[in-house]
């Protein structure tokens, strides 16, 4: 049991001590792929989001009466 407890300590510490991160570059990449796809669906997304206000807009007018 004590073999089990000092593994999972180990691997604990490790992780603590593990320095590393996300980059500058691979931010800019995320960001660059979310951009390209957002101008790609860009009809998609804004009807997507125009129907979803319209849905709301006609649910709060029906709450409210």
């Amino acid at each position: 049991m004590k073999r089990l407890f000092r593994k999972i300590r180990e691997v604990v510490d490790s992780f603590r001590e593990d320095q590393s991160g996300i980059g500058v570059v691979e931010i800019i990449l995320i960001l660059v792929i979310l951009i390209g796809l957002v101008l790609i669906f860009k009809n998609e997304i804004s009807s997507i989001v125009s129907a979803a206000f319209n849905a709301i807009k006609l649910n709060s007018e029906a709450i409210v009466k």
